[in-house]
């Protein structure tokens, strides 16, 4: 079994591209005083407004790295209660935007409410005009033929200063049967900034995260219908419905054999899931709560060990934000040390997954150490055990001759790496409490 020190010596070659520097559109979380991240059904939403959306992904064309961004909704998330590889895409998604209102209504029941819905449909108008500004060039990939075409003609007429966009509708084929080679091969060639991917849910997601670094866009967003509303093949419900959140019946009117079944499945799943959640990680309050001993850091050879305090919830997490936030900042890999966490909510867990996200991203480590039974349990229900490096390890340090080994890694799941399957490692599992 490795040690603590093993895991703390660097991640396995292979498992990240070694490029210096840190990319700048890596935030760590949270990016302000009032708004944390927030986890429904063991998904970590980032709490987005569309502007703040849109500068977040104008941060990643600056990085010229590839990135990519889903949207998901309440189909979405019922879809990854089953199917483990769409929920590691969204959990490793570099941006994951609220695309529907009752994911905000869940939000704010779990005690930390998203900013605001951000739906595709919606981030559109204001992600062209920032494309205009910026000249930035998109690419559609997906939708029935002919209408990539059409789009792009409404485009053209629409912003007439917006650069050629580019377009491409492969054959209506499953995702095992695809030419991606053509496809990454178009891409490449046109060079774009950004690349609305339409393919729907899960294809779409899973076709960019198999792809987006052998296409090298800056960014891949899962766009789903938003070409056929962009070529008018489609009409947005009125603006009050989408306000109210009854956009749903509107689509409901326009597809009714297509979302009749796919609307009922999900409320009969969605509902009874998020009642657990709530059930088993209610929202609590400071008022609710006697006060704990601070979490509390020292600095290590390896990097940082952080001892968390009896409650990682939302409250009091933003009542030790400014440590929080130098926290996450700090170089080098993290040891937590979750023993005496007593409760842990879906604020806690969304803040776990996103700052293991943002080191992984700059090659280091997030170790979770000695999670205690109520943290195992949390990580259980939102299944988001295979997402962490956790230990019990004995050493919480690296001693002078493990940190000379070389030593093979059972790190978090890699990133897009491989066209067939995500996760490309076996992660070590601790001893339960």
């Amino acid at each position: 079994m490795p040690s603590t020190a093993s895991l703390l010596a660097g991640p396995r070659a292979g498992l990240f591209a070694l490029d210096a520097g840190v990319d700048p559109s890596i935030a760590a979380p949270p990016a302000s005083t009032s708004v944390w991240p927030i986890a429904i059904l063991g998904v970590p939403f980032d709490p987005m407004t569309l502007a703040s959306a849109v500068d977040r992904i104008g941060t990643m064309i600056d990085a010229r790295r590839p990135h990519f961004v889903v949207t998901p909704n309440v189909d979405f998330l019922v879809q990854a209660q089953h199917d483990a590889e769409l929920h590691q895409i969204l959990v490793q998604a570099d941006l994951v935007l609220c695309d529907g209102k009752p994911l905000v209504w869940a939000s704010q029941w779990l005690g930390n409410a998203l900013p605001s819905r951000v739906a595709g449909s919606d981030l559109m108008p204001v992600l062209l005009q920032r494309a205009v500004e910026r000249g930035w060039k998109i690419f559609l990939l997906g939708g029935a033929v002919g209408v990539g075409a059409e789009a792009a003609r409404r485009l053209a007429a629409a912003y007439p200063s917006l650069p050629a966009v580019a377009h491409y509708s492969p054959p209506l084929r499953p995702l095992a049967e695809m030419n991606h080679d053509e496809i990454v091969a178009r891409l490449r060639a046109a060079q774009p900034d950004i690349v609305l991917v339409c393919f729907g849910c899960p294809k779409q997601e899973k076709w960019i995260f198999r792809h987006y670094r052998t296409a090298g866009v800056p960014v891949m967003i899962g766009a789903g219908g938003t070409v056929d509303f962009l070529a008018g093949r489609l009409e947005r419900a009125p603006m009050w419905m989408r306000r109210s959140g009854t956009e749903c019946v509107f689509r409901l009117w326009q597809e009714p054999r297509r979302l009749f079944k796919r609307y009922a499945g999900d409320l009969l799943h969605f509902a009874p899931a998020l009642l657990a959640q709530l059930w088993h990680l209610p929202a609590r309050t400071a008022g609710k709560n006697p006060p704990t001993a601070a979490a509390t850091s020292a600095p290590m050879a390896y990097g940082i060990r952080v001892q968390a305090a009896a409650r990682f919830q939302r409250d009091a997490l933003q009542s030790a934000f400014l440590f929080w936030s130098q926290t996450v900042e700090q170089p080098g890999h993290c040891l937590i040390d979750l023993a005496g966490v007593k409760t842990i909510d879906s604020t806690g867990l969304a803040f776990l997954a996103h700052w293991q996200r943002h080191l992984a991203q700059v090659q280091r480590n997030l170790i979770l150490f000695r999670p205690s039974a109520a943290v195992w349990a949390a990580l259980d229900h939102m299944r988001l055990t295979e997402h962490f490096v956790i230990t019990d390890g004995l050493t919480p340090g690296p001693r002078r001759h493990e940190r000379e080994r070389v030593a093979a890694l059972p790190f978090a799941p890699a990133r897009g790496c491989g066209p067939t399957q995500p996760k490309s490692a076996s992660l070590h599992r601790a001893h339960r409490p």
